[in-house]
């Protein structure tokens, strides 16, 4: 843990967010500068920004901070530093949704968006009811379900990849993950079950620090255990879902940024949790960066988290490892 306070915490990430909406609107590849930002040269250099760089770098922004808030939340309800967003199998779920409608070439934002979403719902819904026995929701039983049902349902999605050749490429970019069509209506479709979901994480962190603690803590604390497991299973379900619904399958970030604030600020999750999600805004946009600045082309975002990503879950596996 470093020696940081609360508050400069929360002071530097809000300031790095800043730093990120600003490079998100005035970087980029289009010959549209931070000068334009303030004084644009024409109108065309204006819809660039407002049509295209402000929606990609808010979706970002609000994908970023909802993924690392789920993550943060998910850490500490199952007592497991490698727990992500994922782990219900919710990206496995979303990428058949969107696969099933690529196939069947109705393939409009709003459809993919719709699809996605649906089936990452009903995919968190049936490892939630697997997972799920007569005593309550054991988090062995919950993961070891998540983990078959994302094994299952990547077959199935190889299986529809497979099956329609001719849109492959489509289907894998969307898997990837990336922010190459972002529009208004997208930033209306995620914002509003990201903030309703996290501002709930974010109120809920003491009872997360109870269970943090012991779930026979938690419950001499007055905390019905098992009825906050299914709330905080369904808020951070919603979360992720409208999240990879708008931006396929994004890796790591849900895992690195709470462990990295955890490493800053410790364990309290009234500190880390909003600390994530401010940290995971400022981190996505800044990933997007690179992803449409580092080449000619656009470089899918979820291959640059993985890069930046795997070798700190190999970090934390191995410091695991020396802790026990």
């Amino acid at each position: 843990m470093i020696g940081f306070s609360a508050t400069k915490l929360f002071l530097i990430l809000i300031i790095a967010d800043i730093l990120a909406l600003i490079a998100g609107l005035g970087i980029g590849s289009s010959g549209v500068g931070l000068s334009d930002l303030l004084m644009p040269r024409s109108a065309v250099v204006s819809q660039i920004i407002l049509d295209y760089r402000l929606p990609r770098t808010l979706i970002s922004m609000i994908v970023g901070a909802g993924l690392a808030a789920a993550g943060c939340s998910l850490q500490a309800l199952f007592r497991n530093p490698l727990a992500d967003p994922y782990i219900l199998g919710v990206s496995s779920g979303a990428s058949v949704g969107a696969a099933f409608v690529i196939l069947l070439g109705i393939a409009s934002t709003i459809n993919i968006m719709v699809s996605a979403f649906g089936f990452a719902i009903i995919t968190s819904w049936i490892v939630y009811r697997i997972g799920r026995t007569e005593e309550g929701v054991p988090v062995y039983t919950l993961l070891l379900a998540g983990v078959a049902m994302a094994a299952f349902l990547s077959g199935i999605t190889s299986l529809l990849i497979y099956i329609s050749a001719q849109d492959m490429y489509q289907v894998v970019f969307w898997i990837m993950g990336g922010f190459w069509t972002a529009n208004w209506l997208k930033v209306e479709v995620v914002i509003f079950p990201v903030v309703f979901s996290s501002v709930y994480l974010i109120l809920s962190s003491w009872n997360l620090n109870a269970i943090l603690m012991g779930e026979e803590h938690a419950m001499s604390v007055g905390i019905d255990v098992e009825s906050f497991k299914r709330k905080v299973i369904a808020a951070t379900a919603l979360l992720t879902s409208a999240a990879v619904s708008v931006s396929g399958v994004i890796g790591f970030v849900g895992l690195i940024t709470p462990h990295a604030m955890r490493l800053i600020a410790g364990e309290n999750n009234k500190i880390i949790l909003p600390a994530s999600l401010l940290a995971g805004a400022a981190f996505m946009p800044f990933v997007d960066l690179i992803s449409r600045t580092a080449t000619s082309g656009e470089v899918p975002v979820g291959i640059i988290t993985a890069l930046l990503g795997a070798p700190f879950f190999l970090y934390l596996l191995r410091r695991s490892k020396v802790a026990a």
